[in-house]
Order: structure tokens, then sequence, then C-alpha cells
């Protein structure tokens, strides 16, 4: 079945941004992906988002969903059509939405696993602590909103950071037959503000069997608040496995 054009809004999205030895990341991603480097670094993350009125395009509001959700992402690069395209490998969907546990795949992009979101917002602040059940994945961030970007952030600047990540509005992820589904983002507005990190964990990050000492380090995080959006399917990609027979 083919996954319809889904809309709905942002309503909080935090890009939580490690920079790590291309090395490293080559090791996880299937072809055709390559690291973006950033001076010499590849860029790796957790975009943390909660949804709501999610529902395919053209229904009510009311009937659409919210969902706490968070992805393990690489940004990428890879040749097609003579050309290099750049967007974001998912290593993995986490989501606190049953419905998004079942449909994905096949009314959302990519299989997704679930898991437990305590989130709490006090003025001007957040704290966000995830775990998924199987164990698998776990996050805690703390973080304030006052506009401070980190000064030794690969990126320099935040403007400079913001245009990178837009450049990834396109997405892989594995599906459940062994192919990659592919979906774009399409938002009204792409506008981001510096959060200032107090702490994080990340059990994906600090796996020393995938991420050796020094190879990932905390580079910057953004926040996006109020977004419009639409999520378009693209055509599934079959990666580095063999699944000719899988389409």
């Amino acid at each position: 079945m083919r996954i319809p054009v889904i809309q709905g809004l942002i309503d909080r999205r935090m890009l939580v941004n490690y920079r790590v030895q291309p090395e490293t990341l080559r090791q996880i991603l299937p072809a055709p992906f390559r690291p973006k480097l950033v001076d010499g670094w590849g860029m790796a993350g957790i975009c943390l988002i909660r949804l709501k009125h999610i529902r395919p395009r053209g229904l009510p509001q009311a009937i659409g969903i919210r969902s706490e959700n968070a992805a393990h992402r690489v940004a990428v690069e890879w040749d097609a059509d003579g050309a290099v395209r750049q967007g974001v490998y998912i290593v993995r969907r986490d989501s606190s939405s049953r419905l998004n546990q079942l449909a994905g795949g096949r009314l959302f992009p990519g299989a997704h696993h679930h898991a437990t979101f305590d989130v709490r917002e006090p003025d001007r602040e957040i704290s966000l602590a995830m775990r998924s059940d199987d164990g698998e994945t776990s996050v805690n961030v703390s973080a304030v909103i006052n506009g401070t970007f980190p000064e030794d952030s690969i990126f320099g600047s935040l403007d400079r950071a913001s245009e990178f990540f837009a450049g990834g509005s396109v997405g892989y992820s594995p599906a459940r037959n062994g192919t990659l589904d592919g979906m774009e983002l399409r938002v009204e507005r792409w506008e981001v503000e510096a959060l200032d990190v107090r702490s994080v964990q990340s059990s994906f990050f600090e796996n020393r069997s995938r991420f050796p000492d020094g190879s990932a380090q905390f580079d910057c995080a953004l926040l996006m608040r109020g977004i419009v959006h639409e999520w378009h399917p693209l055509e599934s990609m079959c990666g580095s496995v063999d699944c000719a027979d899988a389409k």
C-alpha cells in the first residue's frame, strides 16, 4: 500500500546534534549513503518531536492524532540521477503512539518501536526522558530556551547550523520488508532557535561498541515550534540489502 501524504503540526521539535568521526558513521550506514561532512566531521543526532493533528491530507483536523517521537538519524549524501542528493538516514524510530507502531511502514514511514516519554516544560525549560519498551533505547535531555548557541559548535553560528539541517528534509528509514522507506518533510516556514542543553544522555551515542571513546561528541541543539507541515512519500530504496523481491 502506498503511504499517503500526511499533514499536521510540529508542536515542538528538538534536534540534539553530535559531531561524529566519518569512519564511525560509515560503519552504520547502508549503501548508497555516505556521511555529509562539516569541516571534516559527520553529523548525527536525535530528533525529538511532538506532533499534533496528524492525519492523511484532506481529512478533518479533529480526527488527527498526537504523539511524542524520537528518531536517531545521520546526515547523509548519495548519488542519484547524476546528482548529489542530501538528507538523513534514520537508524531507529520510537514513538509514544501504538498506532504509529502498528502503522509504521504502512501509514507512516519506516518501522516504529513503542516507547514511554516523560516531558516537562516549565517556563522556557524543557526536560525530556524517553525509554523504549524493548530497553534498547533511552534518552534524557535537559535544556533551556535562552538563545545561547554553543561557542564550540562545529557550525560556528546558529545561521550556519540552520542552513545545514534545512537540507535534511528528505529521510530514509528501514521498512518492514527490507527496503528503505522515504519521506520528504515540507514546512510552511523553516524557523529554528538555539537550545541551551544543560545535560544529555543517549544510550545510542554512549554505546561504545558503536561509537568508540571520542568518536561522537555533543555539538549543539536546535528548537522548532508551531510549524505546519506535510510528509510526502518518496520511492523506496533497496539500500545495501538484497530486497529486489521485497518491493
